[in-house]
């Protein structure tokens, strides 16, 4: 499905200490989003779920910027024909359903559809010189992807409303005082930074706990806090019988770097947790 005139839309360059960089390789348009991009990074993803080698993941733009939204070029042709087709495409939360932690080194530019997949990822780390905008209404669109779930509960209700109805473009330094982005950093040091970051969760953190942690974070934005603890004590319970618990105290005690195991691929947080909500639902159903 990857166009021909397009090869190696997304760079993966693997670490040895696990950390997996997958760069959007669209420098002569910006990394402006593309179908083509769109299903070559979630392939992207769908390997490293599968890669027992991957601990952690790191997503940034190739150049000097992240993703300035959806390209231009077919953002003209889909005004022309009047609508937006989503058919055969997955949907834009689909990082949220990846089990290792995801990093954003926000490099450049970084609105529309890019601000909807910064989001979609754990922590993000951004350059002084990154401008963000939400940018849908100056289009004549609404907050697309979920968009308008997700900032309020990032940034709070009168500062999502402020970006979501104005579309403005604004700093990183005022990114960072809402606490859209985790880290502030000078451009140079914006992907070494993230990559030392994830570098450091894939030596020392249990990546079964991880998943973990990623599952009860966010399913637990749609619970009541009943449902969330009882969660929470199913996860306790089976972590603290699993070889990881003992690894991480040995150790700890023993003064020495962890050796936890990778994640399994066929993980799945739901035999431990149960189903906390309706699977949801892919575009067309």
């Amino acid at each position: 499905m990857t166009s021909q005139a397009e090869p190696e839309l997304v760079l993966e360059d693997l670490a040895p200490d696990g950390v997996l960089t997958l760069t959007w390789n669209r420098p002569d348009r910006k990394n402006a989003w593309t179908p083509d991009l769109e299903f070559a990074y979630f392939a992207a993803l769908d390997r490293a779920q599968a890669q027992a080698a991957v601990r952690a993941v790191v997503v940034t733009g190739s150049g000097n910027a992240f993703c300035p939204g959806l390209d231009m070029q077919r953002l003209a042709k889909i005004s022309g024909e009047g609508k937006l087709s989503i058919a055969d495409r997955r949907p834009q939360y689909t990082p949220r359903l990846f089990n290792k932690p995801l990093i954003a080194a926000i490099n450049g530019p970084c609105a529309g559809i890019g601000l909807v997949q910064a989001l979609m990822a754990d922590v993000r780390f951004a350059g002084t010189g990154a401008r963000f905008s939400t940018a849908f209404t100056r289009r004549g669109l609404g907050p697309e992807y979920g968009m308008a779930w997700v900032l309020p509960r990032l940034i709070g209700v009168a500062n999502a409303m402020d970006l979501l109805l104005s579309a403005r473009t604004f700093g990183a330094e005022e990114a960072k005082e809402y606490g859209l982005i985790n880290r502030l950093l000078p451009p140079e040091e914006v992907l070494p930074a993230a990559q030392a970051y994830a570098g450091d969760l894939a030596r020392n953190c249990s990546p079964e706990a991880m998943a973990f942690v990623r599952r009860e974070v966010y399913d637990g934005l749609d619970l009541d806090f009943r449902e969330a603890l009882r969660r929470s004590l199913r996860s306790m319970a089976h972590l603290n019988a699993a070889p990881d618990f003992k690894e991480g105290v040995a150790s700890f005690v023993e003064k020495r770097s962890p050796q936890f195991a990778s994640l399994d691929d066929g993980f799945d947080a739901d035999e431990v947790l149960g189903a906390a909500t309706e699977p949801l639902p892919r575009p067309g159903d």
